[in-house]
C-alpha cells in the first residue's frame, strides 16, 4: 500500500493548530515483519534513486528534521537513510552555537553546511532552532549580541521567518530541493520514552534533568511550532507534520515522502552521445589487449 504523503503536508498559507494534527494514525504495516519488508523496499528504491541523483548532479536535496526531544529524529535518519551511499550524503546536527557562530547572523552556521549538487544533506535540528527554542527561551537571544533595536523588536520572529523563507526560495531557484519534517509527538508518548531511557542502562546517557525542565514549556513549544509551520511552509520548501507516536509508522511516512521528492525530480543517468560512445569503444579495445 502506497502511503499518501499529502495527508501530512502543511500547505502554504495554512494556519496550523497542532491539536488538530494527529500524533498517531492507523499503521501502514501489519506487523514487525511487514514493517521490515516495506522499509526494505523503500530503502532499495532510495538506493537506486540516489545513484541516479548523484550521477545527474544537477540538484541538491536538503532534509530538515525538527521535533521535541525523544520524537525519534535520530532513529528515523538512521533507519530510513541506512542504504544511502555515505559518499553522497552529509549529516549535520546543530545544537548550542559556538562563539564563532554567535559572531555572525543566525543563518550563517547552517548555510555553510548546505549540500553540494548531487548530494543529500540532512539537518538534525537546523536554522529553525532560531525561531523555536529562542522563542520559548528569549533570554538565549541576548547571547547573539544583536543591536538593542533589533533584539527588542516585537516583530523579530516575523522578520526571521521572512529571512528563512527568502533563503529557501533562493536555494530552490539554484537547484536545492528542501523537505522539512516536524515529528509530531504527544506529551504522553514523550513521557513513556523518557521512562524507557531511565530504565535502559544503555540509554541513560540520553536523559538529563534538563529534559524534564523543558516539558514545563510544552505549550510554549507547541505555539512556537504552530507559528513556525504556518509561516514557513511553502510549495517549494514544504513542512510535513509526521505522526511520531509510532516510530515505525513515522519512518515509513518519511521514507515515502523522500521517495516521492526524488521521483518528482526525474533524475536520470547522464546520456552518452555518439562521440562519448566512440571513445568508450576505443578504451574497451585497449583494455581487451
Amino acid at each position: 500500500m502506497k502511503i499518501d504523503a499529502g495527508k501530512f503536508l502543511v500547505r502554504e498559507g495554512e494556519k496550523v493548530k497542532l491539536k488538530d494534527w494527529p500524533t498517531k494514525v492507523k499503521n501502514f504495516y501489519k506487523d514487525k515483519d511487514d514493517y521490515k519488508k516495506i522499509l526494505g523496499e523503500h530503502i532499495e528504491e532510495l538506493q537506486a534513486l540516489q545513484n541516479r541523483f548523484y550521477a545527474f548532479n544537477r540538484y541538491a536535496l536538503l532534509l530538515v528534521f525538527q521535533a521535541m526531544d525523544a520524537a525519534g529524529k535520530d532513529g528515523a535518519i538512521k533507519h530510513v537513510l541506512s542504504g544511502v551511499n555515505p559518499q553522497g550524503c552529509q549529516v549535520f546536527s546543530f545544537k548550542h552555537p559556538s562563539g564563532e557562530d554567535l559572531e555572525h547572523d543566525f543563518l550563517w552556521r547552517t548555510t555553510r553546511c548546505l549540500p553540494e549538487r548531487g548530494h543529500i544533506g540532512i539537518f538534525n535540528r537546523s536554522y529553525y532552532e532560531e525561531v523555536l527554542i529562542l522563542r520559548v527561551h528569549p533570554e538565549i537571544l541576548k547571547a547573539e549580541e544583536l543591536p538593542d533595536e533589533l533584539a527588542d523588536d516585537k516583530k523579530i520572529w516575523e522578520h526571521r521567518y521572512h529571512s528563512i523563507v527568502e533563503l529557501e526560495k533562493h536555494l530552490h531557484r539554484n537547484g536545492t530541493r528542501i523537505i522539512k519534517f516536524f515529528l509530531h509527538l504527544s506529551k504522553e508518548e514523550q513521557r513513556k520514552r523518557f521512562l524507557a531511557r531511565i530504565d535502559d542502562p544503555d540509554k541513560n546517557w540520553k536523559f538529563s534533568r534538563d529534559d524534564i525542565k523543558e516539558r514545563d514549556f510544552w505549550k510554549d513549544y507547541m505555539i512556537a511550532y504552530e507559528e513556525c509551520l504556518s509561516a514557513t511552509s511553502t510549495k517549494n520548501a514544504p513542512w510535513f507534520a509526521v505522526p511520531a507516536d509510532d516510530k515505525k509508522n513515522a519512518r515509513l511516512i518519511i521514507s515515502q515522502i523522500i521517495l516521492d521528492a526524488l521521483n518528482d525530480m526525474k533524475v536520470v543517468f547522464p546520456k552518452v552521445d555518439a562521440k562519448r560512445k566512440k571513445e568508450l569503444q576505443e578504451l574497451r579495445k585497449l583494455l581487451a589487449k
